[in-house]
């Protein structure tokens, strides 16, 4: 199935590429699509931005759509920066920003209460109108330094309670290694867009078929 991937964000738009073609779908980028939208998220959670996000470009793109909304809640902040993960900082999609931030938010924490998750709102819109919506998570913790290069965002600040093996089984992060040092098959193996793009393939199927 030829795709729209609904992301102005790089690193984002990797990872959904990434994930739906080893699913077998053709992904086409907003860039290659021509598209030059940036919807404003007016939504108080993950599911309603993703929503907002998949209308938008499904009805520029006419094609079926898939959007992500997604961002690191943090337990000792109260669930923030939550739904503001991308403009924490006060301007969207400052990474340096935004991870100065948390740190300095989290500087007094101690680490057995860094714990935090990341969530990911997956929707999956059909010209048509017809969506799937599915959610993912991944637990772990907010470390006191960025470590690694390999992700964006949060990335280098949060350290997962477990990654994921070649076999796509998962063990425990006992070296403590952030989402940014981790490589792309053990990140996607317990990420939170890798386990909500899981329940879109295990769901797409009979959604199809509705039609």
């Amino acid at each position: 199935m030829l795709i729209c991937a609904a992301s102005n964000n790089a690193g984002k738009l990797k990872e959904l590429r990434r994930i739906l073609e080893r699913m077998g779908h053709q992904v086409k980028s907003l860039r290659e699509l021509g598209i030059d939208l940036d919807p404003e998220e007016t939504g108080t959670t993950f599911a309603e931005n993703a929503r907002i996000k998949a209308e938008a470009f499904c009805k520029a793109s006419g094609l079926p759509t898939v959007a992500d909304d997604s961002g690191l809640c943090v337990d000792a902040l109260n669930g923030a920066p939550g739904v503001y993960s991308a403009r924490y900082a006060g301007h969207h999609g400052d990474d340096a920003a935004n991870n100065a931030k948390l740190l300095q938010e989290m500087q007094q924490v101690p680490a057995e209460q860094r714990t935090a998750r990341f969530v990911s709102a997956v929707c999956f819109l059909m010209p048509d109108g017809r969506e799937l919506l599915v959610e993912g998570e991944c637990p772990g913790t907010v470390a006191f330094g960025e470590t690694g290069t390999n992700g964006f965002g949060y990335d280098p600040l949060f350290v997962p309670d477990r990654v994921g093996l070649p076999d796509g089984t998962t063990v425990e992060n006992t070296a403590r290694r952030s989402y940014a040092e981790l490589a792309d098959g053990e990140k996607d193996a317990i990420s939170h867009r890798g386990r909500a793009m899981e329940k879109l393939d295990a769901q797409l199927p009979a959604f199809l078929a509705q039609s």
